[in-house]
């Protein structure tokens, strides 16, 4: 996952200064916001005289069109409208090198992108309230980037607001492109640690599983009692996550089935692949966690493991089953 450093989000260090820091520190870009404020093309010319590092333009007008040809002119590699300002404006964008997105609020309904999918490859996700710096993160965008993620696979997500360490790795195990961080990063007394801290695992822990969890409803879970083998190839293939949960009449966890424990099974009754049953490719002893468990705990958990673990059923304190955490996304970002 990408950081996109808040240039001003820091009140006390010069752009320059700034600018100079960030790049020895390899950021991956500058994130700038745009209250309707032609003067920030100024500091973009500034940046651009001492770095080549990616321009991130946040523009919050009621007219953004207007700022298309200083767009184009800066050649800004990624750029940003607000939705809630725009009032559902629709505009033709220049066909330049510009990646464009729609930056949204919380409570923006997430279907409003549909008509802006043709011309915008991703979406900004405004965690906090937007111009804002040091805002917490809202727990209910956890679940808005999981629906976004189904409703528009091709595009990519950036989230700006409240992106601490902890945030940070949560995001990444979702597969977000690009985060915003402001105060935590530029303000921190050491902006080097800071950003260390938001790229790696070493996290402290303010969140619970169940603020991450994918919901019981969301994955696929059968009945271990009454299921066939045909069925459970067909939940592995259809929700596309590389297994299958099962659940007894207690709706307690009962098993998991990935893709490798199928293979397994079929290699087993290789002469007579129609002998395989579900028992066969079950494992009934499945690691699992609590969603009370912290970040940290379930990091903890999956790291003292001398095997990779690429998906986490969840469970209650009845070890019922509630949902599950999956780290294919965290995986593919950090290689």
């Amino acid at each position: 996952m990408k950081i996109s450093a808040s240039l001003y989000s820091n009140k006390v260090k010069s752009l320059e200064e700034l600018v100079k820091e960030l790049d020895a520190l390899n950021i991956d870009s500058f994130h700038i916001d745009c209250n309707d404020n032609p003067a920030v093309f100024d500091d973009i010319a500034q940046i651009r005289k001492i770095s080549g590092t990616p321009i991130d333009l946040h523009i919050i007008s009621s007219e953004p069109e207007k700022y298309l040809d200083q767009i184009v002119r800066h050649e800004i590699e990624y750029v940003q409208f607000q939705y809630e300002d725009m009032r559902g404006k629709n505009f033709s964008l220049p066909k330049n090198r510009t990646q464009y997105g729609l930056a949204v609020v919380s409570d923006t309904p997430l279907e409003i992108f549909e008509q802006y999918q043709d011309q915008y490859s991703f979406i900004l996700l405004m965690t906090t309230t937007p111009g804002q710096s040091g805002g917490v993160f809202r727990k209910d965008n956890f679940n808005r980037i999981r629906r976004f993620g189904k409703m528009f696979p091709a595009k990519k997500i950036h989230v700006d607001g409240g992106v601490n360490d902890e945030v940070s790795f949560i995001l990444r195990s979702m597969g977000v492109d690009s985060a915003v961080s402001g105060s935590f990063l530029v303000n921190h007394t050491s902006m080097g640690a800071a950003l260390m801290g938001l790229k790696m695992q070493d996290v402290s822990s303010h969140y619970q599983v169940k603020d991450i969890v994918i919901d019981k409803e969301n994955l696929p879970v059968l009945d271990i009692n009454t299921c066939t083998f045909p069925e459970v190839l067909q939940a592995i293939e259809s929700f596309d996550l590389g297994f299958t949960l099962f659940t007894d009449n207690s709706q307690k966890l009962a098993g998991i089935a990935s893709n490798a424990d199928v293979r397994r099974g079929l290699l087993n009754n290789i002469e007579d692949f129609n002998q395989t049953r579900v028992a066969d490719v079950v494992n009934t002893t499945p690691i699992s966690i609590r969603e009370e468990a912290t970040i940290s705990d379930m990091l903890a958990l999956v790291t003292s493991k001398s095997f990779p673990i690429l998906f986490l059923p969840v469970v209650n304190a009845n070890q019922q089953l509630t949902g599950a955490v999956t780290f294919n996304n965290l995986i593919r970002g950090e290689v």
